[in-house]
């Protein structure tokens, strides 16, 4: 995720070097031709550019209202598992008050919490085609660990663990029944919040799409130096370039943004959250001092945190 106000320049425009490369060969080529060659001279009118940028315009603008509300989804997502997450501490911390005293009940509260600050990694590094059950053990039990090795969806594995203690709760008294109806309606939350996440991973966008617009991309920046030259002679080489730039880095905006879970400096921060929850549960709940956030993060996930905050 990007995290700094201060976007390079070279950042910026190292995106698209090449094509800009090109582009600029391109121009320049026309406009020697052009200058030397008399007999070779080639102008449209600059009507023709114009209206086809204007089309392209409009298609690489819808293009990137689709792709930030994918990105904007999963970001939703991850704030609804933010808030999803404090309620099921607080929920077994508070439910279970009156037990407090005894060890078992203890061991339930503080083996549930870190269950899901477990699953939060996990389901992070699940999005990102990472291994899943990488860097657990920190908060897991071994139990815990030899069932999740057994799975392929290990956050789905660790929501059935978490169901299963909620059982043994109700099954020793540690919560009554509208208490347990309460904390399996947080779990299916957090279950559905995953399934969103699952869907906007799963869900290609339409490479035709895509496609279309590039190649209609393409056409309108090899034509362009034919409406300008006319007008603007030798300028149209560095006209011709910074318009083109323009529009390949809104279309590559949309590319980036497109998809939220490819360990991608434009990807929803998502072990930062996860780190933010681990913090939080741990200082609410008082298991142990939680970690400095500015310390090393645990080795699940090597988000990319580089320029500034989406």
């Amino acid at each position: 995720m990007l995290l700094k106000k201060n976007i390079p320049f070279r950042y910026t425009f190292g995106k698209i070097r090449y094509e800009l490369l090109v582009i600029l060969l391109y121009a320049s080529l026309i406009a020697i031709v052009y200058d030397t060659y008399h007999f070779t001279r080639i102008s449209i009118p600059i009507a023709v550019p114009t209206i086809l940028g204007t089309v392209i315009s409009l298609l690489l603008g819808f293009r990137s209202n689709q792709a930030y509300d994918r990105w904007w989804e999963a970001r939703h997502i991850w704030g609804a598992i933010v808030n999803d997450s404090r309620t099921l501490a607080r929920q077994i911390m508070n439910y279970t008050r009156a037990q407090y005293e005894a060890d078992e009940v203890a061991r339930f509260r503080e083996r549930v919490v870190r269950r899901q600050i477990a699953w939060n990694y996990s389901l992070g590094q699940h999005l990102r085609d990472q291994p899943s059950a990488r860097g657990l053990e920190k908060h897991l039990t071994k139990r815990d660990i030899e069932f999740i090795r057994e799975v392929d969806n290990v956050p789905t594995a660790l929501l059935e663990l978490q169901g299963r203690d909620l059982a043994l709760a109700l099954e020793e008294g540690w919560i009554n029944r509208y208490q347990q109806v309460e904390i399996d309606q947080t779990l299916s939350r957090l279950c559905d919040a995953m399934g969103k996440c699952e869907r906007i991973k799963n869900t290609v966008f339409p490479s035709t799409y895509s496609l279309y617009i590039h190649l209609a991309l393409m056409l309108f920046i090899c034509l362009l130096p034919f409406g300008v030259i006319e007008y603007f002679g030798l300028f149209e080489v560095p006209l011709v370039v910074a318009i083109s730039a323009c529009f390949l880095l809104i279309e590559k905006m949309a590319i980036h943004l497109q998809d939220p879970f490819e360990n991608k400096p434009t990807d929803t921060p998502v072990t930062t959250i996860a780190r933010s929850i681990e913090k939080n549960l741990l200082q609410l709940c008082q298991f142990e001092k939680a970690e400095d956030p500015h310390e090393p993060e645990m080795p699940v996930v090597e988000e990319k945190e580089h320029y500034f905050v989406m």
